[in-house]
């Protein structure tokens, strides 16, 4: 069967790997095809024109030949679209930490051009926030909108397993193996019900992205356990690096 090419595709790198002394693996998440993944050839020689542009967290398009008998495809071409600078500092780690949820969730193949969006809109946030108080809502903004996408995250306005509404000052907690649930005594993370409430408005708004940003930043603290255990339930073993990683730092 003839090979088709796709060409000018929005494409972030999600990472990257060695296939022979001169080529890598790349792992590609898309716009319109969703994660893929690409075959660099030449690209780790000085004189290669790839060399400068295959980096993540960059906005790019690519272009590719598609043959269905082949589960990795070839790059044809690459160039940066623009945008913003790379992510520096706490901001890097935290970019590559989406890079990680997103090759740990999301299935081959799979177009999701929204979610694809709203990446690219976290990215930009980081690159603008190399450390400061954007950061942390920024990721569970993203972390709450990656889990919605994919069928992950219950509703945040009822109890999961009554589907009894909230009350606005009753305190819940979202546990990774039942929902969200009425929250014991002294338990760490919860949240009064509205606040769950206007997490859970935010998903319906047109720039789902900066209202999750403003409902997360007051509660930011809170949710942290909360999600990543979620995070964490769905990937399975082992630990995500990029938070072993930050943990390890921390200790230092």
């Amino acid at each position: 069967m003839a090979t088709r090419r796709i060409t000018d595709e929005p494409a972030y790198i999600l990472h990257s790997h060695a296939f022979s002394e001169s080529s890598l693996i790349l792992e590609v998440f898309s716009r319109h095809h969703g994660r893929v993944a690409l075959l660099a050839k030449g690209a780790k020689k000085p004189t290669s024109g790839f060399r400068p542009v295959l980096l993540s967290l960059m906005p790019l398009r690519l272009a590719w030949g598609v043959s269905p008998a082949a589960e990795v495809q070839t790059l044809r071409a690459a160039e940066w679209m623009g945008g913003h600078v790379m992510p520096t500092g706490e901001a890097l780690l935290s970019g590559l930490y989406l890079n990680e949820l997103l090759l740990r969730l999301l299935a081959r193949d799979d177009p999701q051009p929204r979610l694809f969006d709203l990446y690219a809109g976290a990215v930009q946030l980081l690159a603008a926030s190399a450390h400061g108080e954007v950061l942390e809502p920024a990721l569970r903004a993203f972390e709450l909108l990656l889990l919605r996408a994919l069928g992950l995250l219950p509703r945040l306005d009822e109890e999961t397993d009554t589907g009894v509404p909230l009350a606005a000052h009753r305190s819940c907690v979202l546990v990774a193996d039942a929902g969200l649930r009425p929250a014991l005594a002294g338990e760490r993370g919860a949240l009064e019900g509205e606040r769950w409430q206007q997490l859970e408005q935010s998903f319906g708004e047109p720039q789902a992205l900066l209202a999750m940003l403003r409902a997360c930043a007051p509660v930011a603290a809170e949710l942290k356990p909360q999600l990543r255990a979620l995070l964490q339930y769905h990937c399975g073993s082992p630990l995500l690096r990029t938070r072993q990683l930050l943990m390890d730092l921390q200790s230092l």
